[in-house]
């Protein structure tokens, strides 16, 4: 069962259990794969992996969304992104670790022989491609390559 179909059941299974919220995130979701393929053809279906990088940019969203209304102290705001985020992070792969993306990034160095904070860029492509196949935060290895390298 593609992803895609997944996503499609469970909103048929929300809306029969009543439940709003997920049915909300679910029907959201749903809008942006569908605006997705529209984008690349009107007839285009989305590979699994591009449905899992459509979400993650969801996902990313709701973190950034969550961080901001929790600086200015919107807390009920920040808790409705909260609860799509669980929703959403359930279509996603599993995370890794932190101690995954630490060993990825001392791997990543010595793999390009970086030694200073102006070869990131290398490290962090090196960084993700250890990666793939789990959904990493790309905030958290940004910040454990300068870390290492600064």
């Amino acid at each position: 069962m593609s992803l895609k179909d997944k996503i499609t059941g469970d909103i048929t299974a929300a809306m029969k259990a009543k439940d709003a919220n997920r049915l909300s995130v679910l029907r959201m979701a749903k809008a942006a794969l569908m605006n997705e393929a529209n984008k690349k053809g009107a007839t285009y279906e989305l590979s699994d992996d591009e449905i899992t990088k459509v979400l993650n940019t969801l996902v990313k969203q709701r973190r950034d969304s969550i961080e901001q209304f929790e600086k200015a102290g919107r807390t009920e705001l920040a808790d409705k992104e909260k609860t799509e985020l669980v929703v959403l992070e359930d279509y996603l792969p599993q995370s890794a670790t932190k101690e995954e993306i630490e060993s990825a990034v001392t791997a990543a160095i010595s793999e390009t022989g970086a030694s200073s904070i102006k070869e990131m860029g290398a490290v962090m492509k090196a960084a993700q491609a250890k990666l793939a196949g789990k959904s990493a935060d790309g905030r958290l290895v940004s910040e454990t390559v300068r870390q290492r390298l600064g």
